[in-house]
This record gives structure tokens, sequence and C-alpha cells, in this order.
């Protein structure tokens, strides 16, 4: 059979594309794509009058050892909320920034990774990326001001329970921004 150079090309074009989209190495590539475009995506605060306040604290969440946690219990506390899964591109590319905010204030602030996935899913992705989480599940709705149809959806909510921030999407939750906002926020509710 004689194949023209344009069926060849034809061929390769569609390999290339199935390999994107139905392989791992395309879940790496479009990772590395995503962590580009988080280098210029930085959250910004809410606007003072724009801000939510949750209405409601009754979230029943079950931690990574198979105890149930309210979210009521931290109500007061300054809370930093992800949602995200192991099979999420955009969820895994923003990880490494969450991580590293997690570690330079996780004595100061409450972290929520609420995971939309399986336990063993999430523990093999912590164990092979040597991330320290504290991961939860969800056993109940959460919140309406923290219902997301899209993940990765983070929240940054002060001591009162305003949304200070909030981000659909991959973001640099490293970023001097955030950081600021955080010790913005640590510096207020300790004057109180």
């Amino acid at each position: 059979m004689n194949i023209t150079k344009k069926l060849r090309n034809n061929i390769i074009f569609f390999a290339m594309i199935g390999l994107l989209l139905f392989t791992p190495v395309g879940t790496f590539v479009k990772v590395q794509l995503i962590k580009v475009y988080i280098l210029v995506s930085s959250p910004s605060s809410i606007e003072e009058a724009e801000r939510e306040v949750l209405s409601d604290f009754d979230w029943k969440l079950l931690d990574d050892s198979g105890n149930i946690v309210n979210f009521q219990e931290m109500e007061g506390e300054i809370i930093l909320v992800n949602l995200w899964a192991t099979w999420c591109p955009p969820c895994v590319a923003e990880m490494p920034s969450l991580n590293k905010l997690h570690e330079d204030y996780k004595d100061k602030i409450k972290f929520l990774f609420v995971a939309n996935d399986q336990l063993d899913k999430v523990n093999a992705y912590l164990e092979k990326n040597n991330y320290h989480l504290p991961v939860y599940f969800q056993k109940s709705n959460g919140p309406k001001e923290l219902y997301s149809r899209s993940i990765p959806t983070t929240f940054l909510i002060d001591d009162r329970g305003k949304i200070i921030m909030k981000e659909i999407g991959p973001s640099d939750w490293n970023s001097t921004n955030v950081r600021n906002q955080i010790d913005v926020l640590l510096a207020f509710s300790l004057a109180e």
C-alpha cells in the first residue's frame, strides 16, 4: 500500500491528538501548560462591599483517618478551603503552590483540602509528591457560599466567616498577594 505524504501527516496528527487526550502523557503536558499559566495568575482579594459571609458552618467532613470533622469547629479561624481532585490537571498544576503555602502557614491558619476523589488515589498522590496536606472528603453539603461546580476552587475565609478571596480555576496561591492578605488577616485577628 502506498501511503501519501498527506495521509501519513494526518495519521501522525491524529495519533498526537490521541496521545494528548487519552494517555498520561497528555495529562503531564496539560499540567505543565497550566503551570505556565499559573505563573502569571495570582488570586486577588474581593472588594469589601462584595464579600460574602458564610451563612452556615454546619458541614460534615471525613478526614483521611476516617474521623468525622464538622467545619463548625473551625468557626472563628482563618481558613483556606481548596476543592480539588487527583484526576483534575488544573488541580494538580496548582498543588505545588498550595503545598508551599501550607508548609509556611500550617500553624497559623486552618487548611482544608476537600478532595472529590477516592481515599487511596489521594493518598498515593500525596505520597508520590511528598505532600503532607490535611485532606478531607465531604459527608454532607457545605455552606452554599462555598458551592462550586468547577474544580479547583479555593476560598480564603477570615475569622468572621467572610470570603476574602475566591478563585475558580488554577492560580498561584503562594504569591506575594496571597501571603500579604493572610498576614493582614493574622495581624487583624491578633489585634482583636
